[in-house]
């Protein structure tokens, strides 16, 4: 598919990077803030906000244990309970439909990754026009069913799967019906090292998948997005919070509103810049091609005279012949007088 459509935005090759902006937990449990960053968001000129539709105890259960604790020593997360931490990332249920409004009062598309059949149905009752598959829920093929069977396009992160698992992933929304499909890059690592993202896998993910890419990205900045967009990414996705330092669940890997949008527009300039794989002139360049070297007489000079390296330079504008008959042209006479800023033509010798 060339192009899917998320709202009143089209995706594609075509069309500029569409950006979408995570909240996640950056709302440190207040509605207020989480109205401010929808409005920072459509400040910025983001095209989408993002949310996630969970509760503690749809995403886990209220157990302790190593099973039930973040391992990796080098996540924000480290050693923290899966209960607790969903806990604070949560966005409550209830603020969905306001913030759903805010969004589209401001002109943001809005939607959300959901993490369980109830979540679905909530997003559904908001008429979310997409849906977001997470990473670790690529593996969940009966909610990617779920989600596939709406008609809303679905957008899949594919962080710490293989190529089975994604090609599952897709074959499931197919089978469902939706060929909406938008497939994300994507480094599960929180934040993610800019030499472990692997942008030059986005065309490889994209003949594998016969879908649109992008990126959703962990990696601090907006270099690893810009990137992207050269190797074909439709969609970016940024975690964004109001200001770093006010701290959260993810707060050190998310874009503050400034950088958000920097990446909006240094995004589109990408895209822009890409073109078409020609090569030759641009149009811009037409007039400045009068101002190329070519052969000019560079003194007076009278008919008889001798062509020599004295009374004939390479110099700018055009006009003249080109530099690469300078060799043939020494040595000739002129045929008539020629004055200094004179194009030398082959009639003159």
């Amino acid at each position: 598919m060339s192009e899917v459509r998320i709202g009143a935005h089209t995706l594609g090759p075509e069309h500029p990077p569409f950006v979408i902006a995570e909240m996640s937990g950056n709302h440190n449990g207040d509605l207020d803030r989480a109205l401010g960053i929808v409005d920072a968001i459509a400040d910025a000129g983001a095209h989408a906000v993002k949310l996630q539709t969970y509760r503690p105890d749809t995403i886990t259960i209220d157990v302790d244990g190593p099973a039930f604790r973040i391992g990796d020593s080098h996540s924000l997360w480290g050693g923290e309970n899966l209960y607790r931490l969903y806990e604070k990332a949560h966005t409550p249920w209830e603020w969905h439909e306001p913030l759903f409004a805010r969004a589209r009062e401001r002109g943001l598309e809005v939607f959300s990754s959901p993490f369980d059949p109830t979540a679905v149905e909530l997003l559904e009752s908001l008429d979310a026009p997409a849906y977001k598959i997470a990473s670790s829920e690529i593996v969940d093929l009966p909610l990617i069913e779920q989600c596939a069977r709406t008609g809303k396009p679905l957008v899949i992160s594919t962080g710490m799967a293989n190529v089975a698992e994604i090609d599952a992933a897709v074959r499931t929304a197919r089978e469902a019906g939706n060929d909406q499909l938008v497939v994300l890059g994507c480094t599960a690592s929180y934040p993610a090292s800019p030499s472990e993202s692997n942008l030059r896998g986005l065309p490889v993910l994209g003949g594998v998948t016969g879908t649109l890419v992008g990126l959703s990205d962990h990696t601090p900045g907006i270099g690893a997005p810009l990137a992207a967009v050269a190797l074909g990414a439709v969609a970016i996705e940024k975690h964004v919070t109001l200001a770093r330092a006010d701290g959260g669940v993810d707060s050190d890997f998310s874009l503050e509103p400034a950088e958000l949008a920097a990446l909006v527009v240094e995004s589109r300039r990408a895209w822009e810049a890409l073109g078409r794989p020609v090569l030759g002139p641009r149009e811009s360049e037409k007039e400045g091609l009068r101002l190329r070297r070519s052969l000019y007489v560079v003194e007076d000079v009278r008919a008889g005279d001798e062509v020599t390296a004295r009374n004939v330079r390479s110099i700018r504008p055009a006009g003249g012949l080109a530099p690469a008959e300078l060799s043939t042209v020494l040595g000739r006479t002129f045929r008539v007088d020629a004055a200094k800023g004179t194009a030398l033509t082959w009639d003159l010798i």
